[in-house]
């Protein structure tokens, strides 16, 4: 089989992108926030913990602390009693105070708009300020890759890597900047209702005849 060129690549994935925001219209960020500190906070908690539980323990998180310096004081053990439900939490919770006390040393206790910035915060890598650049600030400085965008990109033959920074690069050259955040998740909402790790369900795939990794696409011409 011939190797798919960029651009036919891009068209292709442009198709993808068609059919999947007509199938999850109402697809956005899953974790519950209203403001970017607290998007910061929730997106942190979500390493290697699901979208669901995080949301459950920042319900009460929230009402708790309000501000940068609120998490920066905090009692760690009280802290880590807390978001203890999401996994590593002691790591978590070093990390967020962490992040808490630069933000309100270098940035007057606001989350900062860039990705240098991001980065350079305790427990905050390029995902997560791809996450609340794009979804707080509505800033496409990149695409966020989780592990349904990194199993869907290689299924969808859109990357071959598995690295989740080389992967986002992929697909950066595929699509318009104005997309970058979107197409996350698109994919996202695509893996949790459809294409699962273990079981896809390509059947009722709503891009079976784009995706090469479906026996089906090589037989069927997509509408």
């Amino acid at each position: 089989m011939a190797r798919e060129s960029l651009a036919a690549k891009s068209k292709r994935l442009k198709r993808i992108m068609a059919r999947l925001r007509r199938a999850y219209p109402q697809a956005r960020c899953a974790l519950h926030h209203q403001d970017p500190l607290q998007l910061l906070i929730a997106t942190i908690l979500s390493a290697q913990c699901t979208d669901q539980r995080v949301n459950q323990v920042t319900a009460k998180l929230f009402q708790r602390y309000r501000t940068a310096a609120d998490y920066a004081a905090a009692d760690r053990a009280e802290l880590e009693a807390l978001i203890r439900p999401t996994g590593f939490f002691r790591n978590k919770a070093r990390s967020i105070q962490a992040a808490c006390r630069a933000l309100v040393e270098r940035h007057g206790g606001q989350v900062p708009r860039t990705m240098a910035e991001l980065t350079a915060l305790d427990g905050v890598g390029r995902k997560t300020a791809n996450v609340v650049l794009g979804n707080a600030f509505g800033i496409n400085e990149g695409i966020p890759v989780d592990t349904h965008v990194a199993r869907l990109a290689r299924r969808l033959g859109l990357s071959r890597h598995t690295q989740p920074e080389r992967i986002e690069r992929d697909l950066m050259t595929l699509v318009p900047r104005r997309h970058w955040a979107m197409l996350s998740h698109w994919l996202i909402w695509h893996g949790r209702r459809r294409c699962s790790a273990r079981k896809p369900d390509c059947s009722n795939c709503e891009i079976r005849g784009l995706c090469p990794s479906n026996a089906a696409a090589s037989t069927q011409t997509p509408p």
